[in-house]
């Protein structure tokens, strides 16, 4: 009897240490919600805000680019299963989606090109890739490459410190 209750003791704290258990992907989920706040920084020397806004009841975060271009290009970060997404609404006119893979050390979260909406042959490309890299609670970078259609690449590395 003492035998049975030891295992049955066993495999209810293993099912309570796999619900508790988080993947990869919903740990940088929080990682990148624990940037929700204002930041400020440079994109070829001029000045860039970014604020990052957890919605959704906690299942979406809201990326949003402000003096970067002609338009503030709005990026939603969401999981799908053990996946973490992003979708960037571009100023393009497209919306590509990429997913991530992150570093053995947690500070680096990479989203590479899956797939588009919208993507036409006649629009001068996409964003290709996106990196974000933790420094510590109030400083981050941000590397943001779009695919030109003629194969060139371009874009720029965002180096990010918290305003509020």
């Amino acid at each position: 009897m003492k035998v049975r209750h030891l295992c049955l003791s066993l495999i209810l704290l293993l099912i309570c240490a796999v619900a508790v258990a988080q993947s990869a992907a919903q740990k940088s989920f929080e990682q990148l919600k624990a940037l929700a706040g204002s930041w400020e920084g440079t994109l070829d020397g001029q000045a860039l805000h970014i604020s990052l806004r957890v919605t959704s009841m906690g299942n979406a975060l809201m990326h949003e680019m402000k003096g970067a271009g002609p338009d503030d290009p709005i990026t939603m970060f969401h999981l799908d299963g053990d996946r973490l997404l992003l979708t960037h609404y571009c100023d393009a006119g497209n919306q590509p989606r990429m997913a991530a893979t992150i570093s053995p050390d947690g500070k680096t979260i990479v989203f590479s090109f899956l797939e588009a909406t919208n993507l036409l042959s006649s629009q001068m490309g996409h964003m290709q890739r996106v990196t974000f890299t933790f420094i510590d609670s109030d400083h981050h970078t941000e590397k943001w490459e779009f695919a030109m259609a003629d194969g060139k690449q371009m874009g720029g590395l965002l180096d990010l410190k918290r305003s509020r």
